[in-house]
C-alpha cells in the first residue's frame, strides 16, 4: 500500500469529487449557517494550498491550508473517504499540512470542525491540537469546535 500526497488545484477532477463527497457527508450534520467549508471557487479565490492523498494512485482523501500571513494557517476541507478511514491516512494528511506550514515559516495551525464530528475531533486531539475560542471570522456556535496547534 503506497500513500502519496501531492499538491493539486481544488478544481482538479479528483479534488472536485472529494470536495463534493465531503460536502454531501457534512450536509445532514448541521444547518448551512454552521457549515464553513469553502466551495471550489472560494478555495481558488483565497489561494488555499490544496493536497490530495492517494492510496495506490486512488484518490482517498484531501486537505488544504489557507495562510493568514505568518500568523497562522487554517486547515480547510480535510477529508478521508469512509473506506480508507482507520488506516492512518488522516494523520498523514495532517502531518503533511503541518510540514507544509512549517516550510512557509508558519508555526501555528488552526481549524474549525463540527461538534458532531467525533472522529475528526479525535484525530485532531491525537495530533496535538487543543480547543480554542472562535478565531478569525468565526463566531461562537454550539455546532462548531475550534482547535489550534503550535508547530515546533
Amino acid at each position: 500500500m503506497q500513500i502519496e500526497i501531492t499538491p493539486e488545484r481544488p478544481d482538479h477532477p479528483d479534488a472536485r469529487i472529494l470536495i463534493e463527497e465531503l460536502s454531501n457527508y457534512l450536509e445532514p450534520l448541521s444547518p448551512p449557517e454552521s457549515r464553513h467549508g469553502y466551495s471550489i471557487e472560494k478555495l481558488l479565490a483565497r489561494n488555499v494550498d490544496f493536497f490530495i492523498a492517494r492510496l495506490d494512485s486512488f484518490p482517498a482523501g484531501c486537505g488544504g491550508i489557507e495562510f493568514f500571513g505568518q500568523e497562522y494557517g487554517e486547515i480547510k476541507r480535510m477529508y478521508v473517504r469512509a473506506r480508507f478511514r482507520g488506516q492512518g491516512l488522516g494523520k498523514r494528511i495532517v502531518a503533511h499540512l503541518s510540514a507544509h506550514a512549517q516550510g512557509r515559516g508558519v508555526t501555528t495551525l488552526r481549524l474549525e470542525t463540527g461538534s458532531r464530528m467525533a472522529d475528526a475531533i479525535g484525530l485532531y486531539e491525537s495530533q496535538g491540537f487543543t480547543r480554542i475560542p472562535p478565531f478569525g471570522e468565526y463566531n461562537e456556535d454550539p455546532l462548531s469546535c475550534f482547535f489550534e496547534k503550535k508547530i515546533p
